[in-house]
């Protein structure tokens, strides 16, 4: 973190303390969220209807937002981690007991989103490269592919196109990456709550349709 920060000038300091908190806070919702996760697995809960899961998403984004400069916006990160990790406890569960080959399925979606992460912040960390010039174009994009996964799950549910929309949703989410990065060494986002929201978010995405990729090439329908 010092020799990513250490030509940054005036608010290195600040830059470099956002950073550090991030990537802390970073580490424990998502040890969090895994063990939410490992419990929604042992107790056998459902999947989260889709309503549930998009009102409980952008709810507790709404909270963390409201609440980014004070203690409170902590407990909401914890509280969107854990909902994510019960969301996808189901899915882990399923790829785990009824596809023969689903723990190498997962471990693969895990593994891979991990090296995307880790390479894409790090040559960002390194570089110091301003990746804000993509900005309009990821938000633009999301939402697009959103609404087309949206319609495709609710109407057209074509499996080619699904797979199709994943692959373009890994690599909007390996864009958000670099973009989040670079936002907090250039001293863009400099609340560590807020970042470490994007982030896990962005990481969260990133390995759901990495898992659905495998899935598919691992002959799961």
């Amino acid at each position: 973190f010092d020799s990513a920060v250490s030509r940054s000038g005036v608010g290195a300091i600040e830059i470099n303390k956002c950073l550090k908190n991030t990537y802390m806070l970073l580490g424990v919702s998502m040890i969090f969220s895994g063990l939410v996760a490992f419990l929604a697995m042992q107790m056998g809960w459902p999947r989260p209807h889709w309503l549930l899961f998009l009102g409980g998403f952008f709810g507790l984004n709404w909270f963390i937002t409201a609440n980014r400069n004070s203690s409170i916006g902590l407990i909401g990160v914890f509280a969107l981690t854990g909902f994510l990790g019960y969301a996808m406890g189901p899915t882990i569960s399923y790829f785990l007991n009824a596809i023969p080959n689903g723990g190498q399925i997962v471990m693969a979606a895990m593994g891979t989103t991990g090296v995307i992460f880790l390479a894409l912040s790090g040559y960002v960390l390194v570089t110091r490269k301003n990746f804000q010039f993509l900005g309009g174009m990821l938000i633009v994009g999301t939402l697009a592919i959103f609404l087309l996964m949206l319609g495709n799950m609710l109407f057209f549910k074509m499996s080619g196109l699904s797979l199709a929309l994943s692959a373009v949703w890994v690599l909007l989410m390996s864009g958000w990456i670099l973009y989040d990065t670079s936002d907090i060494v250039h001293g863009r986002q400099t609340n560590y709550i807020m970042a470490t929201t994007s982030l896990f978010v962005t990481i969260y995405n990133l390995f759901s349709s990495l898992l659905h990729i495998f899935g598919v090439m691992g002959g799961d329908e």
